[in-house]
């Protein structure tokens, strides 16, 4: 069997909160319930599983998702919605900024725990 990535745990302080978030921002299927868990699988049938953890236990991380061009202008709009922060990088150096990396686009924006999302619309080193 060749190897894939399966699935990744992400503390949260409200898995809940977290876990719908994520599957609203992206526009995926509702989150589900896994034992401690609340998983959303993307689809690629990688599970995000969301953990309820105090605030001390966090540590903010980075997720990113190749996503494709109508998805981007989807999600893009969500964010503004949402009058959610973003950077076309991710240092947060350029706020209010989308990237064009590789030909393709590309933004970050922050979850309630301090995790940095990224959408992209081609991996890094693919393209221009």
């Amino acid at each position: 069997m060749p190897v894939s990535f399966n699935h990744t745990l992400i503390p949260c302080t409200d898995r809940e909160a977290s876990a719908n978030f994520l599957a609203k921002m992206l526009g995926l299927e509702a989150p589900v319930e896994f034992g401690p868990f609340l998983c959303v699988e993307t689809d690629n049938e990688v599970s995000l599983d969301f953990m309820q953890v105090s605030s001390a236990e966090v540590t903010p991380q980075h997720y990113a998702f190749l996503i494709s061009e109508r998805e981007f202008d989807e999600i893009f709009d969500r964010i503004k919605e949402n009058n959610l922060t973003y950077w076309a990088d991710p240092h947060q150096a350029r706020p209010g900024e989308i990237n064009r990396n590789d030909g393709g686009r590309g933004v970050y924006f922050p979850d309630a725990n301090g995790h940095l999302l990224e959408v992209l619309t081609r991996p890094y080193g693919s393209g221009e």
